[in-house]
């Protein structure tokens, strides 16, 4: 082991203690005990540094007292020239010492209502972990990366940064050299605009959190919240939600420089945590044995080209660098990247031209594998700032292929296109807007490498049932205007065909247990008339899927003899759940929210729970920030609803399963719907109308009470009676 290291880790733990120590006198003298301190309703782990490896329920300033006590018995003497130790033991309690002192410093931050700068995150919310939830389990992001300061220069920091990127890994940005960021060099850099909204640095996978070291720390206590929310583990299970990290969250660490003591402090945190640090600085010690992560703890890595590659084989994480021959870069960290009007070189759709996506099939002698063509002029012929029409028509072929699997292969073409940097697109079918930036058109990409990357796609995730793809590409108006009449045929053809499916017309039903590695017992069950709770797969999807991966987490679930067709209940189901939750999971209610209902793994869109003075339930959207009817926010809901238990009386949902009809259909149906977000209602209308005129009630979402009418279950009530919702009438629930 490094003296060196261990030595500044425990000094910089010290210094840290000590600012933690400083600064909570410093509020107790000047706030009281009794002051709250936190982050409130973004989180329902309290401090979830201290809540996670202590078990603690911070509130208050007086709070604090405990955690700041605890780090400190965690030192020990900074070691001297004299004696030599191992000094890992002792490093690694410096690192939990750091972090809890960290957490504890921007906790008191909250008393004087600090925010951070402009353009910098600061404390992430519950919601938006959720909100990843379905990345991290699907393989499009695959790990995450903090970089502390700025980089030698802008080139490097946005080579480093294009490098992660590729690989689809999160970015987190914070601390400074000097007043420098690496954020300032990410503007320099032109990977965002100094005021891009912070939405966008989300989307395009690199976040500025904050501009000092200690802005780490809401990188940390974000992370530990995954043991807790996934992971299924309890407060104060420190050795637990350690090992879960280190097993779960591939995470590492970038240092540019030269690394000082309070870096080194809270690196030997992340790497409690499992998480490895890679310097460029060739005066860096290395820690190489393994077990504490991994791999190797502190490497150092003075190539650039090699820095990522680096980073990657340190922390063992499993990502796949997608290499299509574009022009552009290629990689999911590009989904969400817009193209501003001052930057596009051309348009496609929305109100400025036609425009349309159609995936269809045909016999293998009708087309040749790889050949696209342009039937037009292409986008070098207009002026920038242009419009042109677009018809985008992907032919494909193959023996198991199945016109029920056209829908499914067409809508990613939204997300495969979007990963083009510089190409945005949003909508479906024949509803679509794209735009190409003018730095895209500048590097030489055209039409015909839209097809270049569907003929790349398909093959990659759909080789399983397709084996030719052609495209054709369409933008003289009237050949696409022709298009579009035809592809409308085919969608209402799917649209009947979809709808028209019931889970009384099929004999199996579909699992999902793709979370599975973040909650270990749960196991989706998709029918005809519910989707997975993500939103993400619906019945048609499940079946596809297990066509491409027979191995995958998308089974056959034979329903065999029906137990209850009112709640839902077959005999081959339950065999099927318990099999698969790790034999915890006995019996699966797909129609009852009070009775064995679906377990739920955290990336629902919506939850539904009971509330029970109105004898009906409220369904909540994680957009909604505020704390609901029940008396509790989202993310404290998701706290007992998620992490693969089964709760009676509370439950995740897609959204589009609020207008099935089975939907709650043993409980009374959607007529127990008595509150909902405003937002989610509007979302909702069309297809709940037409649920609602189906079972004799065209008003009911009207009478759905939301923020704006009742806040607590009494006003809830009034407004039922006010507008005599049809819960009245219903016979009691419990």
């Amino acid at each position: 082991m490094s003296k060196q290291v261990f030595t500044q880790v425990i000094r910089g733990a010290h210094q840290w203690v000590r600012q933690a120590e400083d600064a909570l006198a410093k509020a107790l003298e000047q706030h009281g005990p009794d002051k709250p301190v936190g982050w409130g309703p973004q989180t329902a782990y309290f401090l979830p540094m201290s809540y996670a490896l202590m078990g603690l329920e911070v509130r208050t300033v007086g709070d604090l007292r405990e955690q700041v006590a605890h780090a400190r018995e965690l030192l020990r003497p900074v070691p001297s020239d004299e004696l030599w130790l191992p000094y890992l033991g002792d490093g690694l309690d410096a690192g939990a010492a750091t972090m809890l002192a960290q957490e504890v410093l921007a906790a008191l931050r909250t008393v004087d209502g600090y925010t951070p700068p402009p353009g910098w995150q600061g404390f992430i919310s519950d919601t938006i972990m959720r909100e990843l939830g379905i990345q991290l389990v699907d393989g499009r992001m695959p790990g995450f990366a903090l970089i502390l300061g700025p980089a030698p220069t802008t080139e490097i920091a946005v080579k480093v940064v294009r490098e992660l990127q590729k690989r689809n890994i999160l970015v987190f940005l914070c601390a400074n050299r000097n007043g420098k960021t690496m954020r300032d060099q990410m503007v320099e850099g032109g990977v965002f605009g100094d005021d891009a909204p912070l939405e966008e640095c989300w989307d395009l996978y690199v976040v500025p959190v904050g501009p000092d070291t200690l802005d780490g720390i809401y990188v940390l206590n974000w992370s530990i919240r995954s043991a807790l929310t996934y992971g299924g583990h309890k407060r104060g299970e420190a050795r637990k939600c350690l090992d879960y990290t280190k097993r779960r969250i591939h995470a590492f660490g970038i240092t540019f420089g030269e690394i000082p003591d309070d870096w080194y402090a809270m690196g030997a945190g992340a790497i409690l945590m499992g998480y490895p640090v890679i310097s460029d600085s060739p005066t860096t010690p290395e820690i190489r044995p393994t077990g504490v992560t991994v791999r190797e703890e502190l490497v150092v890595q003075t190539d650039y080209d090699q820095l990522v590659p680096t980073c990657i084989e340190t922390r063992a994480v499993k990502v796949k660098v997608e290499k299509i021959d574009i022009p552009v870069g290629y990689a999911a960290a590009f989904e969400g990247e817009r193209v501003r009007k001052e930057d596009m070189h051309v348009q496609f759709g929305y109100k400025y031209s036609p425009a349309l996506e159609y995936l269809r099939t045909v016999e293998p002698g009708e087309i040749q594998d790889g050949k696209i063509e342009l039937f037009g002029p292409d986008i070098d012929s207009v002026a920038p700032g242009g419009a042109m029409p677009l018809g985008l028509e992907v032919l494909v072929a193959g023996r198991k292929m199945a016109r029920d699997f056209e829908g499914i292969l067409e809508r990613q073409i939204h997300r495969w296109t979007s990963h083009a940097m510089g190409f945005m697109h949003t909508g479906q079918r024949d509803q679509i807007w794209c735009r190409v930036s003018k730095k895209a058109f500048e590097a030489g990409f055209r039409l015909r490498h839209l097809g270049v990357i569907m003929h790349a796609k398909i093959h990659e995730e759909y080789g399983g049932i397709v084996d030719k793809v052609a495209v054709r590409i369409y933008t003289d108006a009237e050949q696409v205007r022709a298009k579009i009449e035809e592809a409308r045929k085919a969608f209402a053809y799917r649209d009947d065909r979809i709808a028209g499916m019931t889970d009384e017309s099929v004999d199996v039903f579909y699992s999902c247990t793709v979370c599975q590695s973040y909650a270990p017992d749960h196991v989706c069950v998709i029918t005809p008339q519910r989707l997975g709770l993500c939103g993400a797969y619906n019945w048609l999807d499940g079946r596809a899927n297990y066509e491409i991966n027979p191995s995958g987490p998308n089974q056959p679930i034979p329903k065999g003899r029906i137990i209850d067709s009112i709640k839902g209940e077959w005999e081959g189901v339950n065999k099927f759940v318990y099999e698969h939750s790790n034999r915890k999971v006995e019996r699966f209610c797909a129609y009852s929210l009070l009775e064995a209902p679906m377990t739920s793994c955290g990336c629902f869109e919506c939850i539904v729970a009971i509330l029970p003075l109105t004898n009906g339930v409220m369904v909540v959207n994680r957009e909604f920030p505020e704390v609901t009817p029940s008396g509790m926010s989202f993310g404290e809901l998701a706290s007992i609803t998620g992490g693969g238990a089964q709760t009676p009386g509370f439950v995740g949902v897609g959204r589009l399963y609020l207008s099935s009809p089975k939907f709650l259909s043993a409980d009374g149906g959607i007529k127990r719907i008595v509150w909902m977000p405003k937002q989610l209602k509007e979302a909702i209308r069309e297809r709940f109308q037409k649920e609602a005129q189906r079972i004799g009630e065209p008003d009911l979402l009207d009478k759905i009470a939301t923020e704006d009418d009742a806040r607590t279950e009494e006003e809830i009530l009034a407004h039922l009676e006010k507008v005599n919702h049809p819960v009245l009438s219903l016979s009691p629930l419990m």
